[in-house]
């Protein structure tokens, strides 16, 4: 049985027991956090919700938050003396997948 849910812009394949990151929920840890789910597989038969499947949700639990690697931006102009260097680090939050259904 998995499902196929929407979260911060960005759909997830997720199965019971699954952990997931996702973008930054504002929740605590600990926390209780439902989703919308789009699609449901279960036993073979697939339900594709217009948009979601009714009377479905899925339910996880927040077990950390954190924030991703480092990424460098770097823009330049050739003989110009123009530089600019600046980083990005994305705040994510980590879900563990408890029920479907």
């Amino acid at each position: 049985m998995y499902a196929i849910i929407q979260t911060g812009g960005k759909q997830y394949k997720v199965a019971v027991g699954d952990e997931i990151s996702v973008e930054k929920l504002a929740a605590d840890e600990g926390a209780e956090v439902t989703f919308d789910v789009l699609l449901l597989e279960s036993d073979g038969s697939v339900t594709v919700g217009t948009p979601l499947v009714e009377g479905v949700k899925a339910t996880g639990k927040v077990t950390a938050h954190g924030r991703g690697k480092k990424v460098i931006v770097f823009r330049y102009k050739p003989k110009k003396n123009v530089r600019k260097k600046r980083g990005h680090r994305q705040p994510f939050t980590t879900v563990e997948i408890t029920a479907i259904g």
